[in-house]
């Protein structure tokens, strides 16, 4: 019997400052005219929840263990990438994907209008179905005050069938 397996990613970027601007990069997009996020990456923090739920299930460790600031080839990377290669890393411990899920929380960008492109964007880095849905603070906390941009995600993740051996077999041991 297959047992599948889950994972939590969490994610937080506080807003570039305004003295040295960024692009937004979220969800695997660009949004033009809105400030941007810090960090050592792109801050793409709903593509960096992604992939630390797929480590998170996989149980091969976090976001920064693979792509940390340890790692200067990782400066500036945009976050569709590190979401790919977390997927790589993943399928490589011998999981298949099932899903992930991603909820970010933020004042701004209107994500609704975009998040069918979002969704295409990431699902196609992770080879797998990738959903996302946003919600704001009613102006509480960090995200509310417009200070940063949180997202969580869950992965669903399950042992890939042995080689040679269909999914069928697998699944009725």
């Amino acid at each position: 019997m297959i047992v599948p397996r889950t994972g939590i990613g969490v994610d937080v970027h506080a807003y570039a400052p305004e003295d040295d601007p960024q692009p937004l990069w979220l969800g695997g997009l660009l949004w033009e005219g809105e400030r941007g996020l810090a960090g050592h990456s792109d801050g793409d923090a709903v593509a960096h929840a992604a992939a630390d739920a797929l480590f998170s299930a996989a149980g091969v460790g976090d976001l920064g263990t693979h792509f940390g600031t340890a790692r200067p080839e990782y400066a500036g990377a945009p976050g569709v990438m590190l979401l790919a290669e977390a997927a790589r890393i993943v399928r490589a411990a011998g999981f298949e994907i099932g899903n992930i899920a991603v909820q970010f929380v933020a004042q701004r960008p209107v994500f609704a209008p975009r998040r069918e492109e979002s969704q295409r964007v990431l699902s196609e880095a992770a080879g797998a179905s990738v959903s996302v849905s946003a919600t704001t603070s009613d102006h509480l906390g960090f995200t509310g005050r417009r200070e940063g941009i949180a997202a969580i995600a869950t992965a669903l993740v399950y042992p890939a069938p042995p080689p040679g051996a269909a999914a069928t077999d697998t699944l009725m041991k």
